[in-house]
């Protein structure tokens, strides 16, 4: 009797972790399948709290190691950071926002060290004008790039250098780190050259395929998750418009900024929307990016933002970054704003998640 419950319990343990959540690469490497699963664990304990650029610089510094904007409010680092690519497929040393590349690597690595989250954006120049990522001249960019189009070569370019700057994202014992990447973002708006109104569904959906098959298949690169992130949207249909598929996407998310009154009930749907979706098909949910009117409206953090998103089990919300040398732009809190007692009763709601706390989780084993 005794050696049939030992059977009976190793076979319930066993199936239990064949249906663990797994990332939708099947080769990811043991780092980036403990991150997605302890992502989804921790989307039911709390929202974690992102910030784009944190690291590089804030208002009034650049560079400054171990400097944060919002740890000078707070006392506490972001749990998600942040990072933008965008001319990195030109071969260029810094990005469009003027952060160089090596810098970014530090940064990223830092973070791993910290037992934080990176996410990567992407706005890649237009491969077929060479203009910027919202150069919209053109409806023939995506098709361009597609295999057998006149810029393919070029695009394939594009994702060489992307992958040598992916491959070189290493833990000091070599260990590749986990990263979100969100590229072709907010394309249910027309302002980027891959979004609604310049490109087919079929494209859309091929670009993505193409590039995720083309990232792991060749460049042999198993250490991201890949983010799908729309802009806003009232429908699952609409979400669901463009998807490329259960089997490349790993975290299901959008962008909203807040412009108008309607931004609590917009962000409420588009939220409930996602966290809805997320869990029928087992990924990861999250607001990519966010960002209000900090500075006029004092207590958004918690009256709209946090109000907002308390009912739903979401992974993280990234607000945007804080331009050195224009705080009136700023989307996060620095010392001395308007804002920043707010955004102290934010960080200490039990529903807000910062880098103390995640690191103490181990998301990474």
């Amino acid at each position: 009797m005794n050696y049939l419950i030992v059977l009976l319990l190793i076979f319930t343990c066993m199936n239990s972790r064949a249906k663990e959540p797994v990332p939708a690469d099947l080769k990811a490497t043991k780092e980036t399948a403990s991150m997605f699963r302890n992502m989804l664990k921790l989307q039911s304990k709390g929202l974690m709290f992102g910030h784009q650029d944190d690291m590089p610089y804030g208002k009034g510094w650049m560079y400054e190691e171990g400097r944060s904007d919002v740890k000078d409010v707070c006392g506490d680092y972001p749990a998600v950071y942040g990072w933008e690519l965008g001319h990195l497929e030109q071969g260029a040393a810094y990005s469009l926002d003027s952060v160089y590349f090596d810098k970014i690597q530090e940064g990223i690595k830092t973070v791993y060290k910290r037992g934080g989250i990176n996410t990567i954006s992407w706005h890649l120049r237009n491969p077929l004008t060479e203009g910027s990522a919202w150069d919209v001249s053109s409806k023939k960019v995506v098709s361009s790039i597609l295999p057998g189009g006149e810029k393919h070569q070029v695009y394939i370019q594009y994702l060489d250098r992307l992958a040598a700057f992916m491959l070189s994202l290493k833990a000091d014992d070599g260990t590749l780190i986990p990263v979100i990447f969100r590229p072709f973002h907010e394309h249910t708006g027309s302002w980027f050259w891959w979004g609604k109104n310049l490109c087919s569904v079929e494209d859309y959906k091929a670009l993505w395929r193409f590039t995720v098959t083309y990232l792991r298949d060749t460049k042999n690169i198993h250490h991201l998750l890949y983010a799908y992130s729309t802009d806003r949207f009232k429908t699952e249909e609409e979400y669901l418009e463009r998807y490329p598929g259960d089997d490349i996407i790993d975290m299901l998310a959008f962008d909203l900024y807040d412009r108008g009154p309607d931004y609590g009930a917009t962000l409420k749907n588009c939220a409930a929307v996602v966290s809805k979706l997320g869990k029928e098909r087992v990924k990861i949910a999250a607001v990519s990016e966010a960002g209000g009117p900090i500075a006029k409206n004092t207590e958004w953090w918690t009256k709209v933002l946090l109000e907002a998103l308390h009912p739903f089990n979401l992974s993280y919300v990234l607000v945007w970054r804080n331009p050195w040398d224009k705080p009136q732009e700023a989307f996060g809190p620095y010392k001395g704003h308007p804002s920043s007692d707010d955004f102290i009763k934010f960080y200490k709601d039990p529903k807000t998640l910062f880098q103390k706390e995640i690191a103490a989780k181990n998301i990474y084993k």
